[in-house]
């Protein structure tokens, strides 16, 4: 694109890499509105702040998905009309969901699959963990700055 400024100027930049918006063909997607919900997701730090009331058990050098990525992607499927989670798989290399999520739509990694269901009878962490998350995330959240 020759012009310094999209259809939506302002996006932060992905890799270093400048982000136009424009209608003039390339890789399509009929979701480019998450670009705007992750901007403001971005700004206020949402994701991020969600991400650090969670204990991630995982091994670092094995992750590839951070938890503030899958959070801003569930946010945005949920935003974009994909609430029930079964979309994960299909739009994990959707380009405007890499973008929003801060990976390049043609060279960057797909993003997470779709969640898979805990065991039945298996509590998701530690006991009491659920309770104490929810009033962490809630005052996180409550901390956010808007306008």
């Amino acid at each position: 694109m020759a012009e310094s400024t999209g259809v939506l100027p302002g996006l932060s930049p992905v890799a270093g890499k400048p982000v136009h918006v424009a209608f003039d063909g390339g890789r399509l997607t009929s979701d480019a509105g998450v670009l705007l919900l992750a901007e403001i997701d971005r700004r206020l730090g949402i994701s991020e702040r969600l991400a650090r009331c969670i204990e991630d058990p995982r091994a670092p050098e094995r992750i590839q998905h951070t938890l503030a990525e899958m959070i801003r992607f569930r946010a945005l499927l949920i935003a974009a009309g994909y609430a029930d989670g079964n979309d994960c798989d299909a739009l994990r290399s959707d380009p405007a969901f890499k973008l929003a999520v801060g990976r390049l739509p043609e060279s960057g990694p797909d993003l997470c699959s779709q969640a898979h269901d805990q065991p039945a009878g298996k509590p998701a962490g530690p006991p009491g963990a659920q309770a104490h998350d929810g009033r962490v995330i809630a005052q996180e959240v409550g901390q956010a700055k808007i306008g």
